[in-house]
């Protein structure tokens, strides 16, 4: 692993934030002046492919990234903030409705949270 990809995996792993390229970008050039976006870039797409990390994707929002430790998402309707959650593990029971193994699933219940609801009332 490469010092950048090694930096910008322990920054997801450490993160709470489910940050966009851009933000790992802003956050790392603090450290590391010389770093370009395409080179966070790169490193995402390549922790990704390896399983260390996973991408997070909501129509009409940047695309975030997170650790890549079985959890579940819920994904504000209205701000598009994302926050973990973990519901009991669906793998057996996806398993016997379709009648063959899965590797993985992504799941993100969209709702309204608390802030943008207030602000409905």
């Amino acid at each position: 692993m490469t010092r950048y990809a090694e930096l910008i995996w322990n920054m997801v792993r450490e993160s709470q934030a489910h940050m966009t390229a851009e933000q790992i970008f802003l956050e790392l050039k603090k450290t590391e002046p010389k770093i370009v976006l395409a080179t966070v870039y790169n490193n995402l797409n390549g922790l990704c492919s390896e399983g260390l990390i996973r991408k997070i994707s909501v129509e009409g929002s940047p695309d975030r990234y997170d650790k890549a430790q079985k959890h579940d998402h819920l994904v504000c309707r209205r701000c598009k903030r994302i926050s973990d959650i973990c519901f009991e593990d669906l793998t057996g029971k996806l398993e016997r409705q379709l009648g063959e193994g899965i590797l993985s699933y992504d799941l993100k219940v969209f709702y309204l949270c608390p802030e943008c609801r207030e602000k409905e009332e």
